[in-house]
């Protein structure tokens, strides 16, 4: 599981049988920090996410299984839309 950042949509005239009816999304990853960390990527959307929106997302198999009907081909699913993220500050070292 890793977050991203929606940066668009993606329009597919075809698409594999079992994402008629999805709805494809770019989307940047990034770090707890929200920094970019690698490519932007093609992902199918599951919950009604869109552009600008901290999402979390599944990978590989998982994105697969998060589809419906299962087990489609897809290598990124969004699967929600984060609220807020709480990264403790590392604590400072005493002298």
């Amino acid at each position: 599981m890793y977050l991203g950042i929606v940066k668009g949509t993606v329009v597919a005239a075809r698409k594999a049988e079992g994402l008629a009816g999805t709805k494809l999304l770019l989307v940047q990853p990034v770090d707890e920090h929200g920094a970019p960390i690698g490519d932007v990527q093609a992902a199918v959307d599951r919950v009604q996410a869109g552009e600008g929106d901290l999402v979390y997302l599944v990978g590989s198999r998982e994105a697969a299984l998060a589809c419906d009907p299962w087990f489609v081909p897809v290598d990124a699913a969004i699967v929600g839309i984060v609220d807020g993220v709480d990264v403790p500050r590392p604590a400072k070292a005493r002298t």
